[in-house]
């Protein structure tokens, strides 16, 4: 039952934390703080803020969410059912508080939007692909 627990709620943990005062000093602003910095060859720095870096973190769990969505089982049904309660929390949030209204949760909610649909989508898709195996071939 934990594999069903979807992974795009650490990033909605971890956004809450930072404007919430927890990392960074808090508020919105801290979204803006500088999360990694390295001098390029070319004498460039790069920066990459807190909000980027959880937007690059919500990426990478949206990709182990996309292989989640591959298994089958009654683990699967769990797994989209929470996927989409995340899904309308991430939603609910943005329309409610203050703090969400920021491109960086905008990003993070329509992540899992797309975990959301993906995980819909390629269960479908694989039903239909056990479905049409048998003799004969397709229906």
């Amino acid at each position: 039952m934990l594999l069903a627990v979807p992974l795009l709620i650490l990033p909605l943990i971890a956004y809450n934390l930072v404007v919430n005062g927890a990392v960074a000093g808090g508020g919105v602003d801290a979204l803006g703080a500088a999360f990694l910095g390295l001098d390029m060859m070319s004498g460039a720095r790069f920066t990459l803020d807190l909000g980027d870096a959880l937007v690059l973190f919500g990426i990478a769990l949206l990709f182990v969410e996309i292989l989640k969505a591959t298994r089958t089982g009654a683990g699967s049904i769990a797994d989209h059912l929470l996927s989409t309660a995340l899904f309308i929390a991430y939603l609910v949030e943005f329309l409610m508080i203050e703090a969400a209204a920021t491109s960086t949760f905008f990003i993070l909610m329509v992540l899992s939007l797309v975990d959301v649909a993906a995980g819909y989508s390629v269960t479908i898709r694989s039903a239909r692909r056990d479905f049409a195996v048998g003799p004969g071939g397709a229906l």
